[in-house]
C-alpha cells in the first residue's frame, strides 16, 4: 500500500508538473499570436486593444504592401547571404577550435581555453565599437565582410563543441592512428561524424541570432541596399508614429524561417544539448 501510495503521489505531481509548463509555454505564445493579429489589421485599428482576440477586419493585402513598399527582395537576398555564410563560419571555426582544445596536446592549451572563454564575460555592447574601429580602418564598413567576418567566431560555439567532443573515446583516435590517419583526418572522419547532434544545434543557434541580428547591421552598414531584414523593417517606423500592422506583417514574414528550422531540426538540437552537457 505504501509502494502504491507513493506511486501515485508520483503521478500526480507529474500531471501537476504536466499541466504548469504546459500553461506556462502557452503564455509565450500570447506575443506571437499579438503579432500575428496585428499584421491582419488596417491600420487604424488600436493595436493595444488586448480585449479583441481576432481581428475586425482581415487584410491579408498588408503582406503584399510589406514587400512593395520596402526593397524587399534586396532584404531578404542581403539576410540569406549573411545567415548562411556567417553559420557555415561560425560552425567550421568552432568545431576546428574545439577539436584543438580537447583532443590535442600543446602546452598552454587550459590556460589559452580558459582565457578565450573569459571573453564571455565580456559584454558585447563593449567590443562593438573597438571593432567598428578595426573594420573602418580596413575598409570593410558598408560590405559584406563586416557582416559575416566577426561574428563567424564564438567563445561558445568553441566551449559547447570541445564539451561534446571530450565525450568522444580516445580509442576511437587511437585506432584511425594505427590505420594511418592524420589529425585533419581524425577531425573530418572520425570526431565531425559522430558530433552530428552537437554540430546541429550549434548551427540552429547560429542562424537563428544571424538572422534576428539587428544592432550588428546597423552599426556596420549605412546604405539600404545592405540592409537586412530586420534592418530593413525599421523603415516602417517613423517620428512620430509606427506602422504597426505592417511592421508585424513582416515581423512574421522574418519569424517563420526560423520556426521551420527549428521545427526541423528540434530532435538534434535537443539532443546535442543533452550530450554536449554529459562531460565537463
Amino acid at each position: 500500500m505504501a509502494d502504491l501510495s507513493k506511486s501515485e503521489s508520483r503521478r500526480v505531481r507529474f500531471v501537476i508538473s504536466y499541466i504548469f509548463l504546459t500553461l506556462l509555454g502557452a503564455t509565450m505564445l500570447i506575443p506571437l499570436a499579438w503579432m500575428l493579429k496585428t499584421s491582419l489589421q488596417p491600420a487604424t485599428a488600436d493595436v493595444m486593444n488586448i480585449t479583441r482576440v481576432l481581428p475586425e477586419e482581415y487584410r491579408f493585402k498588408n503582406y503584399s504592401q510589406v514587400v512593395t513598399e520596402m526593397n524587399f527582395g534586396r532584404a531578404v537576398m542581403n539576410s540569406v547571404l549573411v545567415t548562411v555564410a556567417t553559420t557555415i563560419g561560425l560552425v567550421t571555426t568552432s568545431s576546428l577550435a574545439a577539436f584543438a582544445f580537447a583532443r590535442l596536446r600543446f602546452f598552454g592549451r587550459n590556460q589559452i581555453f580558459f582565457g578565450y572563454l573569459a571573453t564571455l564575460m565580456i559584454p558585447s555592447s563593449v567590443t562593438m565599437i573597438p571593432v567598428f574601429i578595426l573594420l573602418r580602418q580596413l575598409g570593410w564598413v558598408n560590405s559584406y565582410y563586416a557582416l559575416i567576418i566577426p561574428p563567424m567566431f564564438s567563445a561558445y560555439g568553441v566551449f559547447m563543441l570541445r564539451q561534446f567532443f571530450l565525450s568522444i573515446p580516445r580509442e576511437l583516435e587511437e585506432a584511425a592512428i594505427i590505420d594511418g590517419c592524420s589529425t585533419f583526418g581524425i577531425y573530418w572522419r572520425v570526431v565531425l561524424p559522430l558530433a552530428k547532434p552537437a554540430l546541429a544545434a550549434l548551427t540552429i543557434l547560429t542562424f537563428m541570432g544571424s538572422w534576428r541580428s539587428f544592432m550588428w547591421p546597423v552599426i556596420v552598414t549605412h546604405s539600404k541596399e545592405m540592409a537586412t531584414l530586420p534592418v530593413a523593417l525599421t523603415q516602417f517606423t517613423e517620428m512620430f508614429s509606427v506602422k504597426w500592422n505592417l511592421l508585424m506583417a513582416g515581423s512574421v514574414i522574418m519569424v517563420l524561417p526560423m520556426i521551420l528550422v527549428f521545427i526541423i531540426g528540434q530532435r538534434f538540437f535537443i539532443e546535442g544539448i543533452q550530450l554536449g552537457a554529459v562531460k565537463g
